[in-house]
């Protein structure tokens, strides 16, 4: 049933009409179990109390327990723990909503009615009051991208982000046929927005006149107001703002043309730092979901990202011209049919080499003291005001970050991160479920670095298994060893580490840093791979090396040798202290002479073979 209202034309503001689309596929695991469903207002509460018992919808009013359980994650994820029925139960009875939807009754069902809304008009969802929920084969696809797993006894929840690629696919489906002038929505606004801002780069790029990298920034909001899909009106408009006033017009300019000019003066919500700033930063983070963007120069242009112009050319072609739709269940059918041909054109991603050569050139950008900055906000859960890390999911960013800060401080340490990327070196998404996250390479050895904002329990069932998982693999190609960095540690990951240590005997070594103290180490260590020895027994060549000198001497004291072989060994077992060698060096000590109360300085001897064999030194 198609909503009824004067339509207007509107800027387009994605923060009303598409909030947090990135968690739309947990809502719909939620829905999916009702698919088939007759809808009524009982129903529609119960579906409530399902987003609530997940922590995907989180009232104000919170019982004791259930702040527990959602302690350690965001309204909108899966929380840590699912409530029970009786909390459950409570939560709907404690927090009754005082609102109304056209068609639905007043309370709960209604605010079904505003927590599913945007999943009827991206094509994922359809339900009426009296009509059987559906779910579309473009949601089933989205719902691929993650796994999840729930014990039974304590409800506790783990979810994976197994195919990021899928959300992409989806989300790039539904930004390409989108429409602005739906029968969801009260505008009059007439344009597919990814299409007309697609179409008016290529016109861009085309002259001559200009440095081919894309829109402006500061060009954005026009795009974002104009009423048509006549892009090449867009473009000549473009042209005169670039020749009047350069690539930096003012902000009274560029609002002068959105209010005076294209809604002649019909725009009443007049807020300078909306339409220069809110407005566009929120574009181009739903426009880049769809991966087909880039940003250049730091963040000052949008432009095509050139690994994807097979899917920018496919979309022009099918979806430039399209047709209008009077009501809500034809537009969402046509929003809702999967389009295999595009799903199976694959992204073009760069090489381990070219990716090293991009992330070496937003060190151009981003040194040390920034990228320290933007690190400690993300361990404190401050927002960025970066123009471009802004843009970037929290675990996104993580990942993007922690492999700026190696290759900043350790410049000789290749870093090839495994996240998906544009042409600029910029990740669209967090690496898959099926691989590290950062593969890094010093001298002949690996280190596999895996990031992660998760705490809590979570943190440990999401990460540390998948980590020996991925650390195996990785073991295949080369000796390596893991890096673990999170916001913070839980208790338990550092406990299942070390039973992975334990049980490899030694092989698999993980270490772990919140972002705190994986900032110290990165401006201390000399290297990234920690090479150290837990015995002087694990390295045949220390031994020789140790007996040797103890013949030499006719006898040597623990703090001598202890120095000695510290001189020797100390750049290839650059990441023992002193009191780490002394250690080391005295517990050998100890087990040759069978003497455990040795003075530091008291030279001793001891039996030594004669003939170590030459294949183990």
């Amino acid at each position: 049933m198609a909503r009824r209202a004067n339509p207007e034309y509107k800027p387009l503001l994605y923060t009303t009409t598409m909030r947090n689309p990135g968690r739309l596929k947990f809502m719909l695991y939620v829905l999916n179990k009702f698919e088939g469903q007759i809808l009524n207002d009982e129903l529609a509460t119960k579906i409530c109390g399902e987003t609530i018992r997940y922590g995907l919808y989180r009232p104000m009013k919170k019982l004791l327990s259930v702040q527990e359980k959602w302690a350690s994650t965001s309204n909108g994820e899966f929380s840590e723990y699912m409530l029970n029925d009786e909390e459950v139960k409570l939560m709907l009875r404690n927090n009754p909503q005082h609102h109304g939807e056209a068609g639905f009754s007043y309370g709960w069902p209604s605010r079904f009615a505003t927590i599913y809304d945007l999943t009827k008009e991206l094509g994922l969802a359809y339900y009426w009051p009296g009509e059987p929920i559906v779910i579309s084969s473009l949601a089933h696809h989205l719902l691929k991208s993650f796994d999840i797993e729930i014990e039974p006894e304590s409800g506790f929840v783990t979810t994976e982000i197994s195919h990021p690629e899928y959300e992409q696919q989806v989300f790039l489906q539904a930004m390409a046929k989108s429409q602005r002038r739906n029968p969801f929505v009260r505008v009059l606004n007439d344009n597919i927005p990814l299409i007309l801002l697609l179409e008016t780069i290529q016109k861009i790029n085309a002259d001559p006149r200009f440095n081919g990298c894309g829109m402006s920034r500061r060009e954005l909001p026009l795009l974002i107001f104009w009423k048509d899909n006549n892009s090449e009106a867009l473009y000549q408009r473009i042209v005169e703002l670039r020749q009047e006033h350069g690539y930096d017009p003012s902000d009274e300019v560029i609002c002068d043309i959105c209010i005076d000019e294209i809604m002649e003066g019909s725009f009443k919500e007049f807020n300078s730092k909306s339409i220069m700033n809110d407005y566009p930063d929120e574009f181009i983070r739903k426009m880049r979901m769809t991966g087909l963007l880039s940003l250049r120069g730091a963040g000052r242009f949008i432009d095509i990202n050139k690994n994807e112009i097979e899917k920018v050319e496919y979309i022009l072609s099918h979806y430039s011209h399209y047709h209008h739709f009077d009501d809500e269940r034809s537009y969402f059918n046509y929003m809702a049919e999967l389009d295999a041909n595009l799903i199976k054109i694959t992204s073009r991603q760069p090489s381990s080499i070219a990716s090293e050569k991009l992330l070496d050139n937003w060190l151009s950008i981003y040194n040390w003291n920034i990228i320290k900055k933007e690190l400690t906000n993300l361990a404190t859960k401050k927002n960025s005001t970066d123009n471009v890390l802004k843009l970037l999911a929290a675990p996104t960013r993580l990942e993007f970050l922690t492999a700026l800060a190696i290759r900043c401080r350790m410049p000789e340490v290749r870093v090839v991160p495994n996240y998906s990327c544009d042409d600029e070196g910029l990740p669209t998404s967090t690496a898959g479920g099926n691989k590290g996250d950062i593969e890094c390479y010093e001298r002949q050895n690996g280190v596999l670095v895996e990031v992660t904002m998760a705490l809590g329990r979570t943190q440990t069932m999401m990460e540390v298994w998948p980590i020996e998982r991925h650390l195996t693999d990785f073991q295949k190609q080369q000796k390596s060893q893991c890096i673990f960095v999170a916001p913070s540690i839980y208790a338990d990951s550092i406990s299942q580490i070390d039973y992975i240590t334990f049980k490899s005997r030694g092989e698999k070594k993980i270490r772990s840093y919140d972002i705190e103290h994986l900032l110290i180490f990165l401006e201390n260590s000399p290297s990234l791979f920690e090479y150290t020895v837990a015995s002087l027994f694990d390295s045949p060549r220390l031994v020789l090396r140790a007996n040797e000198l103890m013949k030499e001497n006719k006898g040597i004291d623990i703090m001598t040798l202890s120095r000695k072989l510290q001189e020797d060994f100390g750049q290839e077992y650059g990441s023992m202290s002193a009191r780490q060698w002394y250690v080391v060096t005295r517990e050998y000590v100890a087990r040759q002479t069978m003497r455990y109360d040795i003075q530091d300085n008291e030279p001793v001897m001891w039996m030594a073979a004669e003939d170590t064999p030459l294949d183990r030194i």
